[in-house]
């Protein structure tokens, strides 16, 4: 049965969609993400960024333009949103469980993605008000240390930053969201620039460069394509409610495929600029690129104390990545309270607090996972590991295979027409791109994920 959305608010215009959506896409997963995986793939560091660049056009653009479509269609939070769709064309409404999902999914993450958006949270407010100044790389693996062994810390800043996520969404669609996004989204790409100009003229940017986009056909490896694969799905933050629930505020007369566009040229570009900013300091200072997660938290800090005005870059530079990761954490929180709100009549507010409650918990066991509870261990994993795994490596790429399967199959081509208001012939082809080309790859992430990645080492 459909669910009636009886009063409902809409963006108050296309860049406004925009904008919200591109704050959605670019989080964590853009600057830190980007920049440790391209990094750590060495001599294949050109082949990624191109599979990336690829995928975002063949994988990430068709599947947030279906994601969309059914978030408008259905008019209503991601579980009404199937519903509604499903009533109208005839499907069981079982496919319900596929906005079930997304919600859950990303208040998953949540959990775990307020605990490491504190990490940067915490380094901000270090460089801010101390002036952090480390000389070796023992002493920044040791201050990375000192704060993950501590609870209290970590707790702290993921409390901090599940306040700030809360506040935004408690306010209401126009009123917080869009106004949020309003002003960081044009702050962070200030800041983005400035950084990039500032890393060039600190930095090596030629080699920067070079690095990135030096593509090497003999250094061609199954898991750096799988790894450019996975990356341009997941940095879009597609298959996890977010987008659908993004769509369902948007106006009957945008033009989904070029708002689209716009969105996954822009989240592209941003992990570019990124990569190359701070790739620049790591080869300007001499360091490794090919540090893993800690390039930010553990490679960046050396550049940082060595170049003229560093604790200025650093502090912009962790500006940077909380907005990026705010951006995305109210997305994150979004898919739930809309339902709650719609579905029971809850007062926003309420709805948002009492969310985030529970999330907010489940991060608080997240922090003690690093110290307290390291030695409890689910599968091999302690509790940070074993989220992000079951939501990155599973809930993601199913949902993800879903939504195509759902609009290539099942939606009803008229219905799919009626909305993404395509020519023809670039409806045939990216229609078809949805029902063929999306499945396969994304079959290709999650089996390569489940039990083939340690076969292309």
């Amino acid at each position: 049965m459909s669910q009636e959305v009886s009063s409902r608010s809409t963006w108050s215009n296309r860049w406004a969609f925009i904008l919200v959506t591109i704050g959605s896409a670019v989080g964590l997963g853009n600057i830190w993400k980007f920049s440790y995986i391209a990094g750590a793939s060495e001599g294949s560091v050109g082949v990624f960024v191109v599979v990336y660049l690829a995928c975002v056009a063949l994988i990430g653009l068709p599947l947030l333009m279906a994601e969309i479509l059914i978030g408008r269609r259905g008019r209503g939070n991601p579980v009404a949103a199937m519903l509604n769709t499903a009533e109208e064309s005839g499907n069981s409404s079982w496919w319900a469980l596929l906005g079930w999902a997304g919600i859950f999914g990303a208040l998953m993450i949540l959990s775990f993605y307020s605990v490491v958006s504190g990490w940067m949270v915490d380094y901000f407010w270090q460089y801010l008000a101390k002036g952090v100044q480390v000389n070796t790389p023992e002493e920044t693996k040791a201050a990375f240390d000192a704060m993950m062994a501590d609870p209290w810390r970590l707790s702290f800043w993921h409390t901090i930053f599940m306040i700030l996520t809360v506040g935004v969404v408690a306010r209401g669609v126009v009123s917080g969201i869009e106004i949020a996004n309003k002003i960081m989204i044009p702050m962070l790409f200030l800041i983005l620039i400035l950084l990039t100009l500032w890393g060039a003229a600190a930095g090596d940017m030629p080699t920067a460069l070079r690095f990135m986009f030096n593509l090497k056909v003999e250094a061609i490896k199954a898991g750096v394509v799988i790894d450019g694969m996975g990356h341009a799905f997941f940095s879009l933050s597609l298959g996890m409610g977010a987008i659908m629930a993004y769509g369902s505020y948007l106006d009957k007369d945008t033009n989904i495929g070029n708002t689209c566009l716009w969105i996954a040229i822009v989240g592209a570009l941003i992990g570019l600029l990124c990569g190359a900013a701070i790739f620049s300091l790591t080869f300007g200072y001499g360091l490794t690129p090919a540090a893993g997660p800690g390039l930010i938290l553990q490679t960046l800090p050396l550049a940082f104390s060595d170049m003229p005005g560093g604790r200025i870059f650093a502090v912009f530079f962790f500006l940077l990545v909380i907005f990026a990761a705010w951006t995305s954490s109210i997305s994150l929180l979004e898919p739930f309270v809309s339902w709650l709100t719609e579905r029971f009549g809850i007062r926003r507010s309420f709805a948002a607090w009492g969310t985030a409650l529970p999330v907010w918990l489940l991060g608080v066991a997240v922090c003690l996972s690093f110290n307290e509870w390291a030695r409890f261990k689910i599968l091999g994993r302690i509790l940070f590991e074993m989220l992000d795994h079951l939501a990155t490596r599973f809930m993601m790429p199913l949902s993800g295979l879903a939504i195509a399967i759902y609009v290539g199959w099942r939606l009803g081509k008229v219905i799919v027409l009626d909305e993404i208001r395509l020519k023809q012939r670039m409806f045939r082809l990216w229609f078809n791109v949805v029902r063929f080309i999306v499945p396969v790859g994304i079959t290709m992430i999650f089996l390569y994920e489940l039990v083939l990645r340690d076969w292309f080492k």
